[in-house]
């Protein structure tokens, strides 16, 4: 128990210190960056006089090192203070477009793993067969374009050549009026962002899954269940898919820092009101406290993350409570 305290407390210190380096480039590597922040927010008619009461309004006008401090402060306490480009508070732009991000590429995540785990396992069974050689080749070509190109094409034939899908926006303008008819019309826009990331991910995961079953299939246990005459689903699912359950959860659990990072292109493409545009738009016109937020809480998520697919490792698989405890 002391040994394991021990390792958790090594854990965390280590997931602190990787905290406060993020913290310290965020800070300085933006503020690095040519340009003046407070240019993007000044109309060019305005007197130097306005600009100097800007500057000093958000604190630029300071010390670097005063504003690191204020720079902690926020980040500690979550009070990321007010958007340079919109003037409203950072909580209230990530509040508004956060659950557009988590409903496209949280869906996105969860179809690619099912569908992927599932082709994955039939490609490992039929080995030879027809559906493997479409697994494989259907992963290597997934990896072979990059997302925007495969976006934009799907926007081109789906959304202009055929009209099925619309061209832009996560509703439509003006909004329709019931609860029904908009859930209707916000699936509707998301269909094609969301088709086109599972195009893109769903062979990743087959190409991963199906390695490890035919590696798990090979072992000496999956053989003694077929001689005692077990049926194969059994076998499968039972034992096969259980010992895939570690390495799948932490694949899963540290593919979620993804949801903020990955959604950068595909809502730049499809216009989407998302973490990942306003992410863009924030590094793009300097918005330092909205890049900073953006970047502390994705940080925050990635550690979050890594801890927790450590935690559910050791209780998905004993062997790996034991081996700490020996240690």
């Amino acid at each position: 128990m002391t040994e394991m305290k021990s390792y958790w407390w090594r854990r965390i210190a280590g997931s602190l210190l990787v905290l406060f380096v993020v913290l310290i480039l965020n800070f300085f590597l933006f503020r690095l960056m040519p340009g003046d922040p407070v240019a993007t927010m000044l109309d060019p008619r305005f007197s130097p006089e306005a600009k100097a009461e800007l500057s000093k309004l958000y604190g630029l006008d300071k010390p670097l090192s005063f504003q690191f401090l204020l720079y902690l402060k926020q980040m500690i306490t979550f009070n990321f203070g007010y958007s340079f480009l919109t003037g409203r508070t950072v909580w209230e732009e990530l509040a508004t477009r956060l659950p557009n991000t988590i409903t496209l590429l949280g869906s996105a995540l969860l179809l690619s793993a099912f569908l992927g785990t599932w082709l994955g396992i039939q490609a490992a069974l039929k080995r030879g067969k027809w559906i493997e050689k479409i697994v494989l080749w259907s992963g290597a070509v997934s990896f072979s374009f990059p997302s925007f190109f495969v976006q934009l094409l799907l926007l081109l034939i789906f959304a202009y050549a055929i009209p099925l899908f619309p061209l832009r926006g996560s509703v439509s303008v003006p909004p329709p009026i019931g609860f029904w008819a908009q859930l209707t019309d916000h699936i509707w826009h998301l269909i094609l962002p969301v088709g086109s990331l599972v195009l893109l991910g769903f062979g990743g995961w087959a190409l991963y899954v199906r390695n490890l079953m035919v590696k798990v299939l090979s072992e000496d246990f999956i053989l003694m269940g077929e001689a005692r005459g077990l049926p194969e689903k059994h076998i499968v699912w039972n034992h096969a898919f259980r010992t895939l359950l570690p390495p799948l959860l932490t694949i899963f659990l540290l593919s979620l820092p993804g949801i903020i990072s990955g959604a950068v292109i595909t809502e730049t493409v499809f216009s989407l009101h998302g973490v990942g545009r306003f992410l863009l738009e924030a590094i793009t016109g300097q918005d330092y406290p909205s890049a900073g937020a953006s970047f502390y809480l994705l940080a925050l998520l990635t550690i979050f993350c890594n801890l927790a697919a450590d935690l559910l490792y050791g209780i998905v698989d004993p062997r790996v409570r034991f081996e700490r405890r020996g240690r």
